[in-house]
């Protein structure tokens, strides 16, 4: 089977998807699409994904887009260190916190959205990050309550090792970072990034380390 990703080094959906095929080890050839420089709306590129968004991964010719339902493939697919856990109730626990990041953090603060947030701004350059600010923190303190009630070890969210949660959790901290979000009042979720991020397999995964990486 021949995996070839697209994707951009900094994109929070194309790292969840990177993350998951490097923990199952397998292997995938990458292809980076500049979303600053508009690749994503080229014709071959919408030939692909007609959104125009990443990731697509291309699985021995088929093209499969939204990053939701690649994961749910690559963990249907491949069953080797699971990312879910076996418990129905834990299960649904696990998609409820990577959902919350997924559905309702992540889409409000994705390049599309912070630039129009900047348009309607008067294009004023702080108007993007101020919004993306606003937004992680909102979802962060429900965040970090849900992972209180977890039964996270080892410093992860569920369970002793990596699930769906950190898959969603470390390119949202990526991304809290990067526009300056305050950390301070999220020590688990810092942990269960910590933890997660010291892996190698996430590790290679980590935008700095994307042969697109500027």
């Amino acid at each position: 089977m021949k995996l070839v990703l697209h994707g951009y080094f900094r994109s929070g959906t194309s790292y969840r998807t990177r993350l998951a095929l490097n923990w199952k080890g397998v292997p995938f050839d990458y292809v980076g699409v500049n979303l600053v420089e508009g690749e994503q709306h080229s014709d071959a590129y919408k030939a692909k994904n007609p959104q125009g968004l990443v990731p697509a991964l291309e699985v021995d010719g088929e093209i499969l887009t939204q990053s939701v339902a690649i994961l749910e493939w690559i963990e249907e697919t491949f069953p080797q260190r699971p990312l879910l856990p076996s418990d129905p109730i834990k299960r649904a626990k696990v998609r409820a916190f990577a959902a919350a990041i997924g559905c309702d953090i992540h889409p409000l603060q994705n390049l599309r959205i912070l630039k129009k947030a900047r348009e309607l701004a008067g294009d004023d350059a702080e108007a993007g990050p101020a919004w993306a600010r606003h937004w992680i923190s909102l979802g962060f303190d429900a965040l970090e309550k849900l992972a209180e009630q977890a039964d996270g070890q080892n410093g992860f969210t569920f369970g002793d090792g990596p699930t769906l949660a950190e898959i969603y959790l470390l390119p949202q901290m990526f991304n809290a970072r990067r526009f300056g979000v305050d950390l301070a009042p999220y020590p688990r979720l810092v942990a269960a990034d910590e933890a997660a991020r010291a892996l190698p397999e996430f590790e290679r995964a980590a935008p700095e380390n994307q042969p697109d990486a500027i």
